[in-house]
Parts: C-alpha cells; sequence; structure tokens
C-alpha cells in the first residue's frame, strides 16, 4: 500500500537543517537498499508559498501558505509499505523526525497499477496472436514517439507504431507468437518500467519460419484511470534479419 510522508518542520528551514542528520542515507537506504521509498522532494519554504481560492467565479490568489502555523510541511516521500507499521518504522529513521514531526496519510483506495500493467502485456500477446493491430494500438499512448529501422525515420505518435506494426505483419502469415520471460517490473507512482526476454514465432510469408528473442525495455505512463506504454525499446542481436523489428521511445 502507498503511503504519503509529509515531512513537517518546525521554525525556520535553516533551524531544521542544522539540526538533523543528513536525509541522503536514509533516501538511499528506503530507495535502493529496500525499495520502500518509491520518490519525494523537498519544497520551498512557506514564504514562498502561493494560495488560490475560487469565490464567485473569481480567482483569488494570495501569497503565503494556507494556514500561519510554527511547522510547515517541508517536504514529501512516497512509501510503499506492506502496512502502516512498516512506514510508521520507516518515517521514525528520518533525520528530520527528531526536530520536526512526520505525517503518514495511506493514499486512496486505487487499483492495482502491477496487474493493469500486466493485463498490457496480455493484451500485445493477444493481439499478435490474432493480428489484430488496433488491439494492441490500444496499449500505447497517442504521444508514442517510433524509430523504424526498416524505414531509417524516426516519426511521433501512435499512426507511426501503426505503420511500422502494419509493416513488421506484411512479412509473416498466419498467428504470431508471442511469449515473454526474465519479466521485472518498478513501479513508481505514476511511471513504471519494465525489462523482459520476448521471443516472437511465426510463418514467414515465403514459407519460411521467424523466431526472434528481443531483449524489451518498455516504459508506463498512468493516464488517468488507465496505463499505456509510452516507451518501448527492442534490441535484436545483429544479423538475426528480424522484419519489422522497431524502437518505440517517448
Amino acid at each position: 500500500m502507498k503511503y504519503m510522508l509529509l515531512v513537517c518542520g518546525g521554525g525556520d528551514d535553516t533551524e531544521v537543517s542544522s539540526e538533523t542528520e543528513p536525509v541522503e542515507p536514509w533516501v538511499e537506504e528506503l530507495s535502493v537498499e529496500h525499495e520502500v521509498r518509491l520518490h519525494g522532494h523537498r519544497l520551498r519554504p512557506p514564504a514562498d508559498a502561493v494560495t488560490v481560492r475560487v469565490r464567485g467565479g473569481e480567482v483569488l490568489r494570495t501569497d503565503g501558505p494556507f494556514a500561519e502555523t510554527k511547522e510547515y510541511i517541508a517536504g514529501f516521500d512516497v512509501l510503499q509499505c506492506d502496512s502502516l507499521e512498516e512506514a510508521v518504522a520507516a518515517a521514525a529513521r528520518h533525520p528530520v523526525a527528531s526536530a520536526g514531526a512526520m505525517e503518514i496519510r495511506a493514499f486512496w483506495d486505487e487499483t492495482d497499477a502491477e496487474t493493469e500493467i500486466r493485463r498490457l502485456g496480455t493484451e500485445l500477446t493477444e493481439a499478435a496472436r490474432e493480428r489484430d493491430i488496433e488491439r494492441a494500438m490500444a496499449c500505447y499512448a497517442p504521444d508514442v514517439e517510433v524509430f523504424h529501422p526498416v524505414s531509417g525515420q524516426e516519426q511521433s505518435g501512435i499512426e507511426a507504431l501503426r505503420k511500422a506494426e502494419e509493416l513488421r505483419y506484411s512479412s509473416v502469415t498466419g498467428p504470431v507468437g508471442r511469449e515473454v520471460s526474465d519479466y521485472r517490473l518498478r513501479i513508481d507512482e505514476s511511471i513504471a518500467f519494465s525489462h523482459a526476454l520476448v521471443r516472437t514465432c511465426a510463418t514467414l510469408a515465403d514459407g519460411g519460419t521467424l523466431e526472434t528473442t528481443e531483449r524489451v525495455t518498455t516504459g508506463y505512463r498512468e493516464a488517468g484511470d488507465r496505463w499505456q506504454i509510452v516507451h518501448e525499446h527492442r534490441s535484436v542481436p545483429a544479423g538475426t534479419g528480424a522484419p519489422g523489428t522497431e524502437e518505440v521511445r517517448s
């Protein structure tokens, strides 16, 4: 489950900085070693804040924070923890906890991102077997960028990807087999990346057999209530002669 960790300082920013240990070791430990901290950032001081209200259709802007208090939010971190107790333990190790306060709030219930992302892979496999290009295109973002080595040109947008897939399918006949192995997924809030080996097999139009194994790196972005592919890099060993192999990236 995801938790928002609000780092609350007391007094002015220089006071908190002088009383606490550096935060970098905490970030390194929870981000790299334990994969608990997904991301976060320090915020500018309250004096730089702008408060916005709309009353009667008029936008009212006030320089300064929403509320004048001694404690203020100095930064935030997004944690991925199995329980509230684990989030509390992580917050207690934060250097600012000894001088300020840490507020922990769970994210509102959300769809399982990993399940949604894995579903995209299943959709691509089914679309390949059925040779359904439109079904495959529904997995990608409209602003995807494509480099297609057959044409030697770089183009942007879903239409360029559709043409690349049409070119690839024009060289084969019948269903296209797609097997994914060594799949690894890392989700960071609204962005995710996966690495996998993808084996493709099909019958060529001239009667021959196509069989390739690609190392595929895929980038995903959450768009509203769904995930889409915005980056896809396919690496094929030189000399395989795989038709229509493309690199897709954003």
